[in-house]
């Protein structure tokens, strides 16, 4: 073993955080420091002190409750039950150490503090474990990247009809092991749209000469979140680069565009009073793929996909235009793009225009139309009680329509375990759809 590897597997940051002894010892540490928080042998802390910390912890639980999902709504499906009761949990250590305070000298109280911060650390690990977004705090980080391969090869090697990528393709010698990940501005030349950075997957081929015209995957993330998800949440490029190593090199490209433009943003994906999202993911993003890249074309080339927002985004492109996505990945999507209702919704985006948002709504357009040439796999976790029952209706919508479609429930619930799996399972469906292997 290297003196590198040694590094890397004892570094901290590659510390398993939702998996082996150091969640448990989080747990442990954070529930004694509470229960050292509510008992003490002062008789001081007798009567109302307690109680009162109980009812402000209960009070302010219920407020961020009535804030975040009555108000603010930054999240469609609203706060999961897990995640409110261990804000709650979080609260009351806070409040127990409030409550404190006045009856401790000031070394105790830095402990009261100290405890409280400890029962915060195991509210934020066990929220962690139920998404499981951050499995090590490396990924907390921003991914490193490289300068993206603009360049256009003078030769370039594609199939004959009837034939995949695959058959033709032989991988030079001298070939790297490893796709790159680089991160470049998509403008929104015709939507107006501004977007953040997008991060974009180059396969070990796409650095071959002369160069396979790979197909292209465009990827979204949820909300809240960005595109570096999939890169660092995801583990994208090993997954890629795993997929690449068992066939010469050829992996899909892939596009992490960005459909929200800020971290709790909620564009709908659709072109409406908040923005014209729809025409940045269908028009602008496609457009500078085929100008600063070199791909395959046509719609049996292109595909998209996303989990959660990205989910129902990847849905709402491929019915909305289909001229452009030949197939779809959704991981975990909505019924309907929501805004935290559907009057809300619809009054927000297109000013109480019922007609406007059936026009873009894919269960009215998969009611109305007919998709035959589109392929899409729906994914959703086995346990996810929110997400399932609208993959379900969605998956009969689209078999309605005439869509050829899929429906995987995978173990989990709603969370990267299932939305990483859903991808690696998928990708070879994806290089199936997209041309690439037979």
């Amino acid at each position: 073993m290297t003196s590198v590897s040694l590094a890397i597997r004892w570094n901290p940051i590659d510390w398993p955080l939702t998996q082996g002894p150091i969640p448990y010892a989080v747990l442990a540490a954070g529930w004694a420091a509470l229960a050292l928080l509510a008992l003490t042998r002062d008789r001081r802390w007798r009567g109302l002190r307690p109680l009162g910390a109980v009812l402000l912890a209960l009070t302010l639980t219920a407020l961020v409750k009535v804030v975040v999902d009555g108000w603010w709504h930054p999240f469609p499906e609203g706060l999961p039950d897990y995640v409110l009761r261990w804000i709650g949990l979080a609260l009351l250590a806070i409040s127990l150490a409030g409550f404190r305070a006045p009856l401790l000298s000031g070394r105790r109280r830095l402990y009261a503090a100290g405890g409280a911060a400890l029962v915060l650390l195991m509210a934020a690990s066990q929220v962690n474990r139920g998404f499981d977004q951050y499995p090590t705090a490396r990924m907390m980080l921003a991914p490193k990247t490289q300068a993206l391969t603009t360049g256009k090869a003078p030769q370039t090697v594609s199939p004959p009809p009837g034939k995949a990528l695959a058959d033709v393709w032989q991988a030079p010698a001298g070939l790297p092991a490893k796709g790159t990940v680089s991160s470049a501005p998509i403008p929104g030349t015709k939507s107006g749209f501004d977007a953040r950075d997008a991060y974009i997957y180059l396969p070990p081929a796409y650095q071959a000469s002369p160069r396979p015209l790979l197909p292209v995957l465009v990827l979204l993330a949820g909300q809240p979140g960005s595109p570096s998800d999939w890169v660092t949440s995801g583990g994208l490029q090993q997954r890629m680069d795993a997929f690449a190593a068992d066939h010469q090199g050829l992996a899909p490209i892939v596009v992490m565009a960005d459909q929200i433009a800020t971290s709790m943003g909620n564009t709908l994906c659709m072109d409406s009073r908040i923005a014209k999202a729809q025409t940045y993911l269908a028009e602008d993003v496609p457009d500078w793929i085929h100008t600063h890249l070199q791909t395959a074309t046509g719609r049996t080339s292109l595909a998209i996909g996303g989990m959660s927002l990205g989910g129902t985004c990847s849905l709402q492109l491929a019915v909305n235009a289909p001229q452009v996505y030949g197939a779809f990945l959704d991981i975990s999507g909505q019924a309907e793009p929501d805004l935290g209702g559907h009057s809300e919704t619809v009054g927000k985006a297109f000013g109480g225009d019922e007609a406007a948002f059936a026009a873009v709504n894919p269960a009215h357009l998969m009611a109305t139309r007919s998709y035959p040439d589109t392929a899409g796999v729906f994914a959703v976790g086995a346990g996810d009680a929110a997400f399932r029952p609208q993959q379900e209706a969605m998956y009969a919508a689209a078999r309605q329509a005439g869509m050829k479609v899929e429906f995987q429930p995978i173990p989990g619930g709603h969370s990267w375990w299932v939305f990483r799996d859903a991808l690696e399972q998928n990708l070879p469906w994806l290089a199936k759809q997209t041309g690439l292997i037979p």
